[in-house]
């Protein structure tokens, strides 16, 4: 019989700028905070209990190698019997390891799961150190593999005509809403702020100098951006594309985690839930407009769900870029309203891994706040996918 899965916390951290305020600071020590806050923030909680860890990561290598999911448990001081696995789905690692942890507690499988993504863009550019295609993706029935996201979204402008007013526009838009929810408060209570340390050496008094500095809101928004400023930006991609570094998510810096328990174990450790996990779906499209991968991953998850698309009543759907969003609002005709209502990835950022674990943290705060009762996390994914993952507020 399935079991039901709840959310009982969802925190991450600020968000940075790739070559910003993380520009310095390790993803596994990112990670490890926010995994120690977790449990912190869940004192009754046994960690002995926990059955596994699962963190997301689009680039594994380097500084984010080597299962950084077990490495950065242990570094939280995690119980040496709690283990840890790193998956990769692009975009979308950070849903997919809550899905994975949700799926064990439906199944039986586990009580107490911990899930979440983690990214360095600072440190591992996208595709990594050290790309190496296989030759074949160059041939013309897989030279889609090959296409850089701007190009994707390019082609998604021309198939969609998505012409570039209504993308600046979202992407002023996207700004404006993140600042109206900094203004008022709203994400305060997912971010957990976190102190960045730095030493210098100076060679007046020839001592090493510490010096500090607490991060404690995202970092990518424009606040003094305007249209008038967009429209002045060249294509980022193609000679005379509209796609441009305004209107496109930007790379960053994150983590984030949320803890997941049966019913069982809500009872045993007397925990209050967010959230039930409801489901979450995933579909592959023509590499070539990989941002359209939402318009098949949403209605796939509505019907696995039995839930109507009016129902949902807060969509946080990932802004890659404004054309492949607007793309996607235009083909599901989606509610504006409720789409990204505090702001997305372009102003927000888009730390690949993370991206899906911190827009859940988004999610789940903001229904908290307003009532709403179903909610959804939904993104395009390298290489031709889209994901969706539906959550219920309590």
């Amino acid at each position: 019989m399935i079991q039901n899965a709840y959310i009982v916390s969802s925190i991450r951290t600020p968000v940075g700028k790739a070559g910003g305020v993380f520009n310095n600071v390790r993803p596994d020590d990112l990670l490890s905070f926010i995994l120690k806050t977790l449990l912190a923030d869940n004192p009754s909680v046994d960690p002995n209990m926990i059955d596994d860890t699962i963190i997301g990561c689009a680039m594994p290598e380097a500084e984010q190698g080597l299962n950084i999911a077990r490495i950065s448990s242990l570094l939280a001081n995690y119980p040496d019997s709690v283990s840890g696995v790193t998956v990769n789905r692009f975009c979308a690692s950070g849903l997919q390891s809550i899905a994975y942890a949700a799926d064990r507690i439906r199944l039986g499988e586990a009580d107490i799961m911990v899930a979440g993504g983690v990214e360095s863009m600072s440190m591992i550019p996208m595709m990594g150190h050290h790309p190496a295609f296989n030759i074949k993706v160059f041939n013309e029935d897989n030279l889609g593999i090959a296409y850089g996201m701007g190009t994707t979204a390019e082609q998604v402008v021309k198939k969609y005509n998505i012409n570039r007013d209504s993308q600046d526009q979202f992407a002023f838009e996207s700004h404006q809403k993140a600042i109206n929810a900094i203004n008022k408060g709203y994400f305060q209570e997912e971010i957990k702020p976190y102190t960045v340390t730095a030493h210098t050496y100076d060679l007046n008094s020839k001592e090493a100098v510490q010096n500090s500095a607490t991060i404690s809101q995202d970092e990518g928004i424009r606040f003094d951006t305007s249209i008038e400023q967009l429209s002045k930006l060249k294509g980022a991609f193609h000679k005379n594309g509209s796609v441009t570094a305004g209107n496109s998510s930007q790379t960053s810096d994150g983590a984030s985690a949320v803890m997941l328990c049966s019913e069982k174990a809500l009872t045993r450790f007397n925990l209050t839930p967010m959230a039930r996990f409801v489901g979450f779906a995933v579909s592959g499209v023509d590499p070539k407009i990989m941002g359209i991968g939402p318009v098949l991953a949403i209605p796939k998850v509505l019907k696995q769900c039995g839930i109507k698309q009016h129902e949902i009543e807060h969509i946080e759907l990932n802004e890659a870029f404004a054309a492949q969003s607007l793309a996607v609002i235009q083909e599901l005709n989606l509610d504006l309203d409720i789409v990204n209502p505090l702001g997305g990835a372009i102003a927000l950022g888009h730390p690949l891994g993370a991206t899906g674990s911190i827009r859940t943290a988004t999610l789940l705060h903001h229904l908290n706040r307003t009532g709403g009762r179903y909610g959804m996390v939904t993104m395009c994914i390298g290489s031709g996918m889209g994901a969706a993952g539906i959550f219920e507020n309590l």
